[in-house]
């Protein structure tokens, strides 16, 4: 996915300290000097702090975290002192500009997790690939970041090497919602609405492609203004168009109440999303009406994953306030990405960073493979996860319940 004043909170890990930048200085080897003698490396978090996506963004920062503390505690990486940083994006493409210059400047800076967002990553990747900055994200869905604007028609490029994911992709999300709604749900007429975002447009398309493509019938389409609270005018046409469901290419803090208000004008039929809408916030939101609603999450749920279980066990231990909600195990992930990417460097280099240690991480990263929280984590040519797996949710209670996960047929 994915598709507010800023924080910068580095954690001096190893000493249980916390700092506001970097401590030491650069060295011969490309390193920062810590108090130790070690080579100081910062991993960054780039996400939504503050505002109404923080749920989301809060959780992909502190597994970041939970990921670069374990790495000094197993000291996993010979000579190397790992340091942490998050900047608040605000869910906002010019803050998101605006910090990846910011840790681009900071040369002890060799990888970034982030952002939630993928509008937010279409305004930080140049930035980034200019300076051979690693950036994975654990949340970003729309396929054009990895295979450029023509992937739709065939022609996938990979624009910028710097850039990867942890999370499949919409052209896989999409297709795999309708082909569960049309073939398992029964469902066959469906009301189309986005946010006119990145991710919730490219979302709904994909979707649509694969829906009409199996025989289903598009009742209407319509587009909402997420920060614009009364959706009642589509609501109007999604009650006269007969549809059995509606699918929504956006976020839960439009989701929530345009579920809500569809019911209240008396559409007793679910809604359905992507994984932008699920957290236990959009349960909230939506109220009781929206008991059935489902969406599609990336992955399989960690809860049922044994690979997960040391997450689960050291994030409760952390005592972290906010949950790690949809993306954590994704975040832990992209996080140790990076750190096996610096040992590698760092093992090839008599166990120093060489002076052009991002140019190096990053060649690294590109062939790491190993069992991570969520499964096997390994990238692609154009930096996508090899992992494709997808799960269907739906609001049971207060939260959403895992119903299937599975691959996209065909």
């Amino acid at each position: 996915m994915r598709s507010r004043q800023l924080i910068a909170v580095t954690a001096a890990l190893a000493a249980g300290a916390l700092t506001l930048t970097a401590c030491g200085s650069r060295n011969d080897n490309g390193g920062s000097a810590g108090d130790s003698g070690n080579t100081t490396v910062t991993i960054a978090v780039d996400a939504p702090l503050t505002g109404d996506l923080s749920a989301l963004g809060l959780g992909i920062k502190n597994s970041a975290e939970l990921a670069v503390k374990q790495a000094n505690e197993k000291k996993y990486v010979k000579g190397v002192t790992f340091k942490f940083t998050a900047l608040d994006d605000q869910a906002q493409a010019t803050s998101g500009q605006q910090n990846a210059t910011k840790l681009v400047a900071d040369k002890d800076v060799l990888g970034v997790v982030g952002p939630l967002n993928s509008s937010v990553s279409e305004s930080m990747q140049k930035v980034f690939d200019d300076a051979k900055l690693t950036q994975i994200s654990p949340a970003n869905t729309s396929p054009s970041l990895t295979q450029g604007p023509k992937w739709a028609e065939g022609q996938k490029t990979r624009t910028y090497k710097s850039y990867f994911r942890t999370a499949t992709t919409d052209a896989i999300q999409g297709p795999f919602a309708a082909q569960y709604l049309f073939n398992k749900a029964g469902k066959k007429k469906v009301f189309i609405i986005d946010d006119k975002k990145t991710y919730g447009a490219g979302l709904a398309g994909t979707f649509k492609g694969e829906f009409t493509k199996l025989g289903g019938q598009i009742a209407g389409e319509g587009h909402i203004d997420p920060d614009s609270k009364d959706f009642s005018a589509v609501v109007t046409q999604v009650k006269s168009s007969g549809a059995d469901v509606v699918y929504y290419g956006g976020e839960y803090p439009a989701a929530g109440p345009l579920s809500k208000q569809i019911k209240a004008a008396g559409a007793n039929i679910p809604l359905v999303g992507g994984d932008g809408i699920k957290d236990k916030k959009y349960v909230e939101l939506a109220g009781p009406g929206g008991q059935g609603d489902l969406c599609t999450s990336v992955g399989a749920p960690v809860e049922t994953l044994p690979s997960a279980k040391e997450f689960i066990d050291n994030y409760k231990k952390a005592g972290y306030k906010d949950d790690y909600s949809a993306y954590g195990g994704y975040s832990y992930d992209s996080a140790w990405a990076i750190i096996e990417g610096v040992k590698k460097v760092v093992d090839a280099n008599n166990g120093k960073l060489p002076s052009d240690a991002r140019a190096k991480v990053l060649e690294a990263v590109q062939g790491v493979s190993f069992d991570g929280v969520t499964g096997k984590v390994s990238f692609d040519e154009f930096g996508d996860a090899t992992n494709k797996q997808l799960t269907v949710y739906k609001v049971d209670g207060d939260d959403f319940k895992s119903v299937e996960s599975g691959t996209l047929a065909g």
